[in-house]
């Protein structure tokens, strides 16, 4: 409940009752989460611990992997469709960047910085790669799996941008000696 009312809060939202509906639907969504991931890893573990034939073992961990996904998707689908039905997309939007700790701004204003010169197109692909992510990052269960899911579209983003030619590990290089060269540091 303490970090749904952390999401809540910035969105200024003056109707109490109102405020405490989008409160507890957003802790709601994080128990649920929470019992979903909970038992797809007791199911996981006793997969392991069967043991048995490597393919075996692996198909049922894919099938395990494979309901909880569905599940997931199910809960996130209704989660969404409740926030929308009771807030504006801008709100919506903070909520999906509060439960995901702002990475996609903070991502797409650094390939921004990293790269000054992406087209239009360049920067529309970044962006809609950055909010996929965090649509999955919005049902992980924890920090390290949110960052997981980011760092997989990370490096879509990456092999994009390679792909039209931008030399990424460069872009890094030339952008730390500006930050370098601009704080009076030696290079």
């Amino acid at each position: 409940t303490e970090r749904a009312e952390k999401i809540v809060a910035p969105l200024g939202i003056e109707d109490n009752a109102k405020h405490e509906r989008i409160r507890s639907l957003i802790a709601d969504q994080y128990r649920a989460l929470r019992d979903i991931h909970t038992a797809r890893d007791a199911a996981l573990k006793e997969v392991k611990l069967k043991g048995g034939d490597a393919a075996i073992v692996d198909a049922a961990l894919k099938a395990t992997r494979d309901e909880v996904d569905l599940k997931i998707q199910a809960l996130h689908r209704k989660y969404v469709a409740r926030l929308t039905a009771e807030l504006s997309l801008q709100q919506v939007e903070q909520i999906k960047d509060g439960m995901t700790y702002g990475v996609v701004q903070g991502t797409y204003r650094h390939y921004l910085e990293l790269l000054p010169n992406l087209t239009p197109e360049q920067k529309s692909e970044v962006l809609a790669n950055l909010l996929e992510a965090r649509e999955y990052a919005m049902d992980a269960g924890s920090a390290d799996e949110k960052h997981q899911w980011f760092g997989k579209y990370k490096g879509r983003i990456n092999n994009y941008l390679s792909a039209a030619g931008i030399d990424m590990k460069q872009a890094e290089k030339d952008w730390t000696a500006k930050r370098k060269a601009a704080a009076g540091e030696p290079r």
